[in-house]
């Protein structure tokens, strides 16, 4: 959270719409009292706009995921297949995460739906106001299905609701199989997890059945998909999945 990780301290972020497409100290008992009132009133603001997105999201229809991952873990790739797969059957709309650059954000509006850029600066999450002035701009229409994808991180993003219908965490084989086990709060937070790169999996000494065991022993709820967003393996089956849960936001 900003109270803790400092990723509060410059405040700030940019944005950018396309319209196609370190010492430690230990602190007193009165600093951590200050710090935790603080961390609680950044949450509960940010609840509370959160719920108001979730609420204007559901009026309209529209199925709003967060993706969230590490960096590296492919999120842009398995974005960027799945609008190829989707935007001939669902209007599409894409909120892109990002500290610096709109590289992501250029590769999303090369498939000509309509994308917006947060850079978060020193920020590593995105919070509910930064997704509502998006979607402002955005102005995405009934029955859409919205991905907000999340700065790469994987501790504070899931501590931020944004008003999403789904949180979706992506990790991929070159991570090791054990990701579940050392950053457990995203796996609980989540509500999809996506393997990606399952394509290289056999020159790895990661082992998908192992990291598949790993999610479900930290998340026995968690819906999994094992994909390679650049070979098309296990896309259909992710798709076919998003098509029935838009249809169900209808």
């Amino acid at each position: 959270m900003c109270g803790t990780c400092g990723c509060g301290e410059h405040h700030h972020h940019h944005e950018h719409d396309h319209e196609h497409g370190h010492g430690h100290q230990h602190p007193h008992h009165h600093d951590e009292r200050i710090v935790i009132n603080l961390e609680q009133d950044i949450l509960q603001r940010n609840n509370l706009l959160a719920e108001r997105n979730r609420g204007y999201f559901e009026a309209k229809h529209i199925f709003c995921l967060n993706l969230m991952s590490s960096p590296g873990s492919g999120k842009t790739s398995l974005l960027e297949e799945t609008v190829r797969r989707l935007k001939e059957k669902h209007p599409l709309y894409v909120v892109e995460g990002d500290q610096q650059t709109s590289n992501d954000a250029d590769r999303i509006a090369a498939l000509d739906i309509p994308v917006f850029q947060v850079n978060t600066g020193t920020g590593c999450h995105l919070e509910a106001d930064m997704v509502n002035h998006a979607v402002k701009h955005l102005a995405p229409v009934d029955n859409s299905i919205l991905f907000i994808e999340n700065v790469g991180n994987l501790v504070c993003p899931a501590m931020f609701n944004l008003g999403e219908a789904k949180k979706v965490v992506i990790v991929s084989t070159t991570e090791g199989d054990d990701k579940p086990l050392k950053y457990p709060h995203i796996f609980v937070e989540a509500d999809v997890c996506i393997i990606n790169k399952v394509d290289l999996a056999p020159y790895l000494d990661t082992d998908v059945e192992v990291l598949r065991k790993n999610i479900l022993n930290v998340n026995h709820h968690m819906q999994i998909f094992e994909v390679s967003a650049t070979k098309g393996t296990g896309m259909e089956a992710w798709c076919n999945w998003l098509t029935d849960e838009c249809t169900k936001c209808k």
